[in-house]
């Protein structure tokens, strides 16, 4: 009887350990995925930006546009890099990765646009040029790889 406790523990603390170093992997390949977004932001590439996302991927922006896919979210990457975030820089501070099962991944992350110089009609400029948002990606572990199922922008409001 002891033994068959004895073996069960073991069992089970190796099962924890498999799983934290699943997750510590599971992490690290996030974190790189969203390292590599700000780098293709910064490089101007909405193609390049959208390299993770899964086909049909859920998009909402800071300006409350919703979009589905990666084509319409790549191509309005593309646009906005384009136009009044040309030349702008992205700063991703990953500030939780929460996962839900093993192949499910919360991502909150503080998010910084550097360098704005203009904006849509009616918006108004940052007066420091800095756009600061939270983002929350949905990550999905599929086929070996991690996509972003979904990706939701909301603006940081000014303390008033």
């Amino acid at each position: 009887m002891l033994q068959f406790a004895l073996a069960l523990m073991l069992s089970a603390a190796g099962s924890t350990i498999g799983a934290q170093t699943q997750d510590a992997a599971s992490e690290a390949a996030i974190r790189a995925i969203v390292a590599r977004q700000a780098v293709a932001w910064s490089a101007g590439s909405g193609e390049a930006y959208a390299e993770q996302l899964s086909p049909d991927v859920s998009f909402t922006n800071l300006f409350g546009m919703v979009m589905y896919g990666k084509a319409a979210f790549a191509r309005r990457h593309a646009e906005i890099l384009a136009t009044f975030y040309k030349g702008t820089t992205k700063h991703h501070a990953v500030r939780r990765i929460r996962f839900v099962t093993a192949d499910v991944a919360l991502v909150d992350i503080d998010n910084e646009v550097r360098g704005v110089k203009a904006m849509p009609a009616g918006i108004a400029v940052p007066a420091d040029g800095v756009v600061k948002t939270q983002l929350l990606e949905v990550f999905v572990h599929r086929g070996g790889q991690w996509w972003v199922e979904a990706y939701h922008n909301v603006d940081v409001k000014a303390a008033r």
